[in-house]
């Protein structure tokens, strides 16, 4: 039995920008999450952009999970250290199911490319209720080694199983 690949799905895709101080006009790596998205062909959902408050973030996240038009979500910002960076304690809750991987494959590739300090991003990915989640960095290059290495290539397989019966 061959295992499904999912490749005929299409995706629609809710964007959330968490920053304190991001504005649409300057959100580098909400717009380019929305790029990359665009250029695979995948559908843009909702794209939102909230401070770093996490009954606010948890609140939009559980509002797109019920949402059965809504297959994935993609944050960026604030999963960093500093005592505003407060989306993966946020996020993390909410799973029904973490992707470890995610986060330790991420780092990988990071070190690869900062070194060292690709320990401290908390970047991590799981499910609810049936809609893949990816919680990235804020930083635009962080953003991009995510969606074109991990997110893009396997955003169908994920959201396909988590449909699965």
């Amino acid at each position: 039995m061959t295992h499904p690949t999912y490749q005929h799905l299409a995706i629609h895709v809710a964007v959330l920008t968490v920053s304190d101080t991001r504005t649409v006009a300057d959100d580098k790596s909400g717009q380019r999450i929305q790029t990359l998205l665009e250029e695979a062909s995948f559908t843009l959902a909702d794209y939102r952009i909230v401070a770093d408050e996490p009954a606010e973030i948890a609140h939009l996240v559980q509002g797109w999970c019920a949402d059965p038009t809504v297959h994935a979500i993609i944050v960026t910002g604030g999963t960093g250290f500093t005592a505003r960076d407060q989306t993966y304690d946020a996020i993390a809750p909410l799973f029904e199911k973490e992707m470890t991987g995610f986060g330790e494959l991420f780092r990988t590739l990071s070190y690869d490319e900062i070194g060292a300090k690709a320990m401290f991003s908390r970047a991590t990915a799981g499910s609810c209720q049936q809609t893949a989640i990816y919680v990235l960095p804020g930083s635009t290059n962080a953003v991009t080694l995510a969606m074109t290495k991990l997110i893009v290539p396997t955003i169908q397989h994920f959201v396909g199983e988590l449909r699965r019966l």
